[in-house]
C-alpha cells in the first residue's frame, strides 16, 4: 500500500510540482475563455478547473493527466445556460458525473480498444491544429502589434533554448521560465499588451459547497437529462483519448474504467462547488508531461496551484501577458502534432490515410472533437468490414454417386452482413443436381444477416426439389443457427421470414 502511494504520488516530486505550476498558469486563461463561451461568470470555469483537477488526481485512472473545464464541453452548455440559467447548469454537471460513474461501472472505458490508431492520430493532429487556431485571436487583428509578436517570439526562444542551459536547463520547465520572464519584462517596461486580467475578473474567495437552487421534479430532470447525456459521452470520449495519448507518451498503462468513474466523481463534486462540467485536456496534459510531470502529484499541484494563484495572487497573475501564454500553447501545438504521420503518408495504406485525414478534417471544420472521432471510427469500421468481407472463398465440385448427382460447396472465410452478397452469388440453385452439400467447416457465421442468407439459399434449393445438407457448423455458428435459423427447423420450401 505504502509502496503504491509512493510510486503514484511521490516518486517524481520536484518535476511534478514544477510542471503542475506551469499547467496551473496555462489553465487560467483557458478556464476564463471557456466560461465566456458557455455564457457564465469566469469563476465558474476557474472553480471547475480547480475542483476537477484535484478530484481526478485522486480518483482518476491515468496519473499525470490533466482534467478541467474544456471548450468542447462549454459549447454544449450554451443553450442550457441561456434558456434555463446557471443553477440548471450545476444540476446538469452533477447528473453528468453520475452518468459517467455509471458508464465506468458498466466498463464502457474498454470500448477504447475499438478506436483504431489512425483515428487517434487524426484526433491528435486535429487537436494540435485547433490549439494553434485558438491562439490566433491573440496575435491577429487589433492585438497584432510588434510588442505582442516580440513577447511571443521571445517566449518561444526561451521555451526551446532554455533546456540547453547548463545545470538549470533540465531542472526548471522552460514554459515556466517563459511566463515568469515575459511577465517581469512586461511589468518593468509597462508594456501595453493584452493580459490575463483583461479576460475577466478573477475570483477573490474560495469555492463553497452549494445545492443547485432548482425544483426537484420530473420536469427539471427532463430538461437537464439530454445535456447531461451529451456531456457525459463527449467528456468521456475526450478523456479516454487523452489517457491513450499519455499512455503512449509515458509508455505506461492506465485504467480506462477507473478514469470513467473518476471523471464522474470529479464532475459531481464540481457541480456542488459551483463549477461546470469538464473532462481531460490534451493541451494541458501535454504541457504537464513535456515539463516532466509523471504522477498524480502533478495533477493535484495544477488544481491547488490554480486556486491559490487566482484567489491569493490574483493581481500578479492578472499581469501575465497573453502573448507569453500563446507562446506556450504554440509549443504545445507543435509538440502535439504527429509530424511522422505526414511523412509516412506515402507508405501507409490508402484507407488508413483516409481515416486519419477525415478525422482531422471533420474535427477542424466542426470544432467538435467527438464528431471527428465518431466519423473516424465509422470509416475505420466500414473499411475493416469491407476488408474482412473479401476473406471469403467458395469452391464447388460435382460428383456422381450411383446416378445421384451431388454438388459439394466448400466455404472458407467469414460470413456476415458485408459478405452475404458474395456468399449468396456463389450458389447456383437452377443447376438441376439431385443433392447439395454446403460444407462450412472452415467458415464462421457472425450475425443474423448471415443466418438469414443461409436460410434463403437452403429454401431456394428445396423449392427446386434439391436435397440440401449444411455440414461442419462450428459451435458458435451452430448456436446462431439454432437461435435464428429456419432451414433446420422445417422441410418446407417457403422463403424464410418473420423470425
Amino acid at each position: 500500500m505504502m509502496g503504491s502511494i509512493k510510486q503514484n504520488w511521490f516518486s517524481n516530486v520536484r518535476p511534478d510540482v514544477l510542471s503542475g505550476l506551469v499547467v496551473a498558469l496555462a489553465l487560467i486563461p483557458e478556464a476564463i475563455a471557456f466560461s465566456i463561451i458557455a455564457g457564465v461568470d469566469p469563476q465558474v470555469g476557474l472553480y471547475a478547473s480547480f475542483s476537477i483537477a484535484v478530484v481526478i488526481s485522486i480518483a482518476g485512472g491515468r496519473p499525470a493527466m490533466i482534467s478541467a473545464a474544456t471548450g468542447a464541453m462549454a459549447l454544449l452548455m450554451v443553450t442550457l445556460v441561456r434558456d434555463h440559467g446557471l443553477e440548471y447548469l450545476f444540476a446538469a454537471t452533477i447528473l453528468t458525473g453520475l452518468l459517467q460513474i455509471l458508464w465506468g461501472v458498466l466498463k464502457l472505458g474498454s470500448l477504447m480498444r475499438f478506436v483504431s490508431r489512425s483515428v487517434v492520430t487524426g484526433f491528435v493532429n486535429a487537436l494540435a491544429i485547433l490549439i494553434f487556431m485558438a491562439q490566433l485571436p491573440e496575435i491577429t487583428g487589433a492585438n497584432a502589434t510588434p510588442t505582442v509578436y516580440a513577447i511571443m517570439l521571445g517566449g518561444l526562444a526561451i521555451i526551446y533554448l532554455f533546456p540547453y542551459v547548463p545545470k538549470v536547463g533540465r531542472v526548471i520547465p522552460s514554459p515556466m521560465v517563459c511566463i515568469v520572464v515575459m511577465t517581469a519584462i512586461s511589468m518593468i517596461m509597462g508594456l501595453d499588451v493584452h493580459k490575463v486580467g483583461d479576460m475577466g475578473e478573477l475570483p477573490d474567495s474560495l469555492p463553497v459547497f452549494l445545492i443547485p437552487d432548482i425544483p426537484l421534479n420530473l420536469d427539471t430532470f427532463l430538461i437537464i437529462l439530454p445535456y447531461a447525456l451529451t456531456l457525459s459521452v463527449v467528456g468521456l470520449l475526450e478523456s479516454m483519448m487523452t489517457a491513450t495519448i499519455v499512455d503512449d507518451l509515458t509508455d505506461t498503462p492506465s485504467d480506462k474504467n477507473r478514469e470513467c468513474r473518476g471523471q464522474g466523481i470529479a464532475n459531481v463534486a464540481t457541480g456542488f462547488l459551483g463549477g461546470m462540467a469538464g473532462c481531460g485536456m490534451i493541451g494541458q496534459t501535454v504541457i504537464n508531461v513535456k515539463s516532466g510531470g509523471r504522477t498524480r502529484l502533478s495533477t493535484m499541484t495544477a488544481g491547488i496551484g490554480l486556486l491559490i494563484m487566482v484567489v491569493f495572487l490574483g493581481p500578479l497573475v492578472a499581469q501575465i501577458p497573453m502573448a507569453a501564454l500563446v507562446a506556450v500553447m504554440v509549443m504545445v501545438s507543435i509538440g502535439t502534432f504527429d509530424w511522422g504521420s505526414i511523412r509516412d503518408l506515402p507508405r501507409k495504406p490508402l484507407t488508413t490515410n483516409i481515416v486519419m485525414l477525415a478525422t482531422v478534417a471533420v474535427t477542424v471544420v466542426t470544432h467538435n472533437l467527438a464528431m471527428g472521432v465518431l466519423v473516424g471510427v465509422l470509416l475505420a469500421a466500414l473499411f475493416f468490414a469491407n476488408k474482412i468481407s473479401r476473406i471469403l472463398q467458395i469452391d464447388s465440385v460435382v460428383s456422381d454417386h450411383e446416378g445421384v448427382q451431388q454438388r459439394d460447396y466448400h466455404v472458407r472465410g467469414q460470413v456476415f452482413f458485408a459478405s452475404t452478397t458474395r456468399f449468396a452469388d456463389a450458389f447456383d440453385v437452377k443447376e438441376g443436381v439431385d443433392r447439395v452439400c454446403i460444407n462450412v467447416t472452415h467458415a464462421h457465421f457472425w450475425d443474423v444477416t448471415a443466418v438469414e442468407v443461409l436460410d434463403r439459399i437452403v429454401m431456394k434449393f428445396r423449392r427446386e426439389g434439391i436435397e440440401v445438407e449444411v455440414a461442419g457448423l462450428n459451435e458458435a455458428s451452430q448456436t446462431m443457427v439454432d437461435r435464428f435459423g429456419v432451414h433446420d427447423k422445417t422441410d418446407g420450401i417457403m422463403e424464410p421470414g418473420g423470425h
